[in-house]
């Protein structure tokens, strides 16, 4: 059975970016979020084996929906996809529980050494 992912970016070109990289592998994903408010919902809704989480996002930042995430299960699954300038927020986000992180531009074999990685 393939492993689902929920890909959260409030940018839908990154998101097609990373659903191409991801679908090309076997990974099914089963939903997309445009903010972290909307990304804290469908995780509750779709219980996916895991989750990209942009950073800078309108509503709910993928900071604040990290930890509202982590909160609601601690076991969950998230990778942060972050601009290059994003350091200082990157660190706070693996300090709290992501497990990984990407860096936009993606390479896509770094997104799938991540994503391999964070379910195994």
């Amino acid at each position: 059975m393939s492993k689902k992912l929920l890909l959260t970016d409030d940018a839908p070109i990154i998101r097609l970016k990373l659903k191409n990289i991801v679908t090309e592998q076997g990974y099914e994903v089963v939903g997309e979020a445009n903010n972290g408010e909307e990304a804290v919902k469908l995780y509750k809704d779709l219980k996916p084996d895991l989750v990209t989480m942009d950073i800078v996002m309108p509503e709910k930042t993928g900071i604040e929906a990290l930890e509202e995430i982590l909160a609601f299960d601690k076991a969950a699954k998230i990778i942060m996809v972050t601009a290059i300038d994003q350091r200082e927020s990157l660190m706070k986000a693996i300090r709290l529980g992501a497990v990984d992180y990407v860096v936009k531009p993606f390479d896509d074999a770094r997104v799938l050494e991540a994503i391999s990685k964070a379910l195994t």
